[in-house]
């Protein structure tokens, strides 16, 4: 069986007094449509944050294609990682947040072609047909001049997928992608989701509340509950087939 692309070994987080997270263990391997789920306030976000090192984890270890994330080596002895390291470690992973994160000033086209050029040191040419080609995938071909405030808050959302595609990620994180967004918008950006989930061979690990769609495209559901993974398994046991009483009564909250 392959490795693991991402492995959480007793990872514990606290914010002051409060433990979020208590002791995660988690593998993910690569290609694997991961979704997690669970309550406001179980560490749901924490979980992927600390992947995009947007968070730092307050013990254990998290393991990326074989490279510790947040320690590194140094004569000997294994030490906090450094920026650099971070950032190398990194450069495999991209994020679509819940609040989409474009850079106003810039028009879609150049929201999407600056991080490849600026943090990869890529060839402006070849990144501009990446960019317009992942553009033209989510169905905004037509707006490449355009400014985030001219589109919808889908269309905001579909640009911040294709940005993230544009950096040609290991692993894709989506942290409640749909939550922010209009009811009627949400469809179009869970299909564009849908489609990157059935053609990209990329691991990813999805926050989300939509529960019939995890039920989709995932490999594996999480249901994490007070700073514990409290049920894991494939979609339809987890979500359809779980005895657990506190996923029973989160369920039941998405259910008519």
């Amino acid at each position: 069986m392959a490795e693991p692309i991402v492995r959480y070994e007793d990872v514990h987080k606290s914010f002051g007094d409060v433990e979020v997270l208590k002791g995660i263990d988690l593998d993910i391997y690569p290609a694997e449509k991961v979704a997690i789920i669970g309550p406001s306030g179980s560490g749901k976000t924490t979980i992927i944050r600390m992947l995009m090192t947007l968070e730092n984890p307050t013990s254990g270890d998290i393991i990326v294609d074989g490279t510790n994330l947040w320690k590194m080596e140094k004569n000997g002895e294994m030490v906090e990682a450094n920026e650099k390291h971070l950032r190398s470690v990194r450069g495999d992973i991209g994020m679509v947040f819940q609040h989409f994160n474009l850079f106003p000033h810039m028009t879609i086209l150049e929201n999407c072609m600056t991080a490849p050029i600026n943090v990869k040191k890529e060839d402006k040419k070849e990144v501009r047909e990446r960019s317009i080609q992942m553009l033209e995938r989510v169905g905004l071909g037509d707006k490449l001049n355009n400014y985030p405030s001219q589109l919808s808050g889908g269309q905001k959302q579909r640009v911040a997928m294709a940005r993230a595609l544009v950096m040609r990620p290991k692993i894709m994180l989506f942290d409640e992608v749909t939550s922010a967004l209009d009811p009627e918008l949400v469809g179009e950006v869970l299909e564009v989701i849908r489609d990157i989930a059935k053609n990209d061979d990329m691991a990813m690990v999805l926050v989300t509340h939509e529960m019939d769609f995890a039920l989709d495209i995932a490999d594996k559901v999480l249901f994490l509950d007070e700073g514990v993974i409290a049920e894991q398994g494939s979609a339809s046991d987890v979500i359809e087939h779980s005895s657990n009483e506190r996923l029973q009564g989160f369920l039941s909250r998405f259910r008519g």
